[in-house]
């Protein structure tokens, strides 16, 4: 039976890791005592373990050093390093009693064996192996990330990644779309994703998708339909199209049938672009905390959404040698047509910039792009899809809701607000890379201010 005791003690005799909800005693089979710790002017009991009186299981010397690499690149929180240290410690006991080298197992699968043996030690934590593994992967990457920073060689986090692999028929169909089609590779990555699904949906009626009928194809287009937009689907026909092309002017296919393939409707500007209120975008702006780094990344970021009409792609591909801060220009560069041209550096945008590369940006970061995560190991923004979680949480926090709030509004926005203000649309057509003047005249129909001044009088 565990002995006990009971003794009085303040939070400065112990580290905040060595207090936990719920002791696993499997995991550390040792005596447990109960603790007096006054708390609001009164005293309350915690039962602890006895892995107080055990030696410190990292170096503190090396573990300081850790915390600074964290705190100066502002990427955890005081708190948040108590639950570091928490998981770290268990990580290095998981590879004592494992006699595990602690370097080799800083990896992702790494990680995810630790939470596996800490849920199979009967640990009387709550939770799901995925809680566990997504709060203890945390700890362990920033852990392998400010170690690799200090100098110490640690092993990728994840293993490099491989291409999936393409069939001979899709790989000759992107080598058509890149060589004989002149598609940009992000292009072909959007039609090679359209056409893994009608792949799919030929194998489960047990046909070759090169043999495929046009029964096949139209049951395609209607199973599309029942899940994706209108416009979508239009873009998915001119993917099938586009290889039934390919497959007739290679030889694979004695039949075209890419002019049998009917495809939802999709007039041009039938409708007019979406565009946010000028103060509703002003209201979105005040809304970002500049206070906390990743704040000040955001707010940088729609701030040149707004005054630029920058898209995401175009954001995202900001480096830091695009910006020359003694000519005060910006360079951006089109992800498609990678079509570079210059913008004047505003005064507001170079004042966010320099706050967000001050006091925001990790100075760890390896990459030369721009704008990055604010979590190890500080990766370059992905997609689209991140920009527009930070217009959504900016948006909600400023109480300013519409059904169209994708990464495109502020782009659009942008083209009505110059258009108010009576800049030529030739101008405004070049800074949104628009080849055909039609793309701009879109914009006039939701200018309705403008419209109203040349509105004829009603006759009498």
């Amino acid at each position: 039976m565990l002995a006990r005791s009971c003794i009085s003690l303040s939070f400065d005799h112990f580290a905040p890791d060595n207090i936990a909800d719920f002791i696993d005693r499997r995991c550390h089979p040792v005596a447990a005592f109960c603790v007096r710790v006054p708390m609001h002017r009164h005293w309350c009991k915690l039962r602890v373990a006895s892995m107080l009186r055990i030696p410190w299981r990292l170096d503190p010397d090396r573990f300081a050093e850790v915390r600074r690499v964290w705190e100066r690149n502002r990427c955890v929180e005081p708190s948040t390093i108590a639950v570091y240290r928490y998981w770290i410690c268990r990580f290095v006991d998981y590879c004592r009693a494992q006699r595990l080298d602690e370097r080799h197992e800083l990896t992702q699968a790494g990680a995810r064996r630790f939470a596996i043996w800490w849920r199979s030690q009967g640990s009387p934590r709550r939770g799901h192996l995925l809680t566990t593994f997504k709060s203890s992967r945390s700890a362990i990457r920033a852990w392998s990330f400010a170690l690799g920073i200090l100098g110490d060689e640690v092993p990728p986090w994840r293993s490099p990644a491989t291409a999936p692999l393409l069939s001979a028929i899709m790989a000759a169909f992107a080598d058509y779309l890149r060589d004989v089609r002149g598609n940009p590779p992000q292009t072909i990555h959007k039609k090679l994703a359209h056409m893994a699904m009608f792949v799919a949906h030929c194998r489960r009626r047990g046909r070759a998708v090169h043999r495929a009928r046009l029964t096949d194809i139209d049951e395609f287009i209607v199973a599309c339909r029942q899940r994706f937009a209108r416009r979508t689907v239009a873009d998915i026909c001119s993917t099938v199209r586009g290889f039934q092309r390919f497959l007739c002017s290679t030889g694979r296919s004695r039949h075209d049938l890419s002019g049998s393939i009917l495809s939802p409707i999709v007039r041009v500007n039938e409708r007019p672009h979406r565009a946010l209120a000028w103060k509703d975008v002003k209201r979105i702006l005040r809304a970002v905390d500049r206070s906390r780094p990743t704040g000040r990344r955001d707010y940088a970021i729609l701030l040149m959404m707004s005054v630029y009409g920058l898209g995401s792609g175009e954001v995202i591909g900001l480096s830091l040698d695009d910006i020359n801060w003694r000519a005060q220009t910006l360079r951006v560069v089109r992800p498609k047509t990678r079509v570079e041209f210059l913008l004047p550096l505003l005064p507001a945008v170079g004042r966010a910039l320099v706050s967000y590369l001050r006091r925001g940006r990790p100075p760890d970061s390896t990459t030369r792009r721009l704008f990055v995560t604010m979590c190890t190991p500080f990766k370059p923004l992905a997609c689209s899809v991140t920009i527009r979680h930070i217009l959504h949480d900016a948006a909600a926090r400023a109480g300013v809701t519409a059904a169209f709030m994708g990464t495109h509004v502020l782009r659009h926005t942008h083209a009505c607000r110059q258009l108010e203000l009576g800049a030529p649309p030739k101008v405004i057509g070049d800074i949104l890379g628009h080849r055909d003047p039609d793309s701009t005249s879109a914009y006039l129909r939701v200018a309705t201010d403008r419209l109203r001044t040349m509105a004829l009088p009603v006759p009498t």
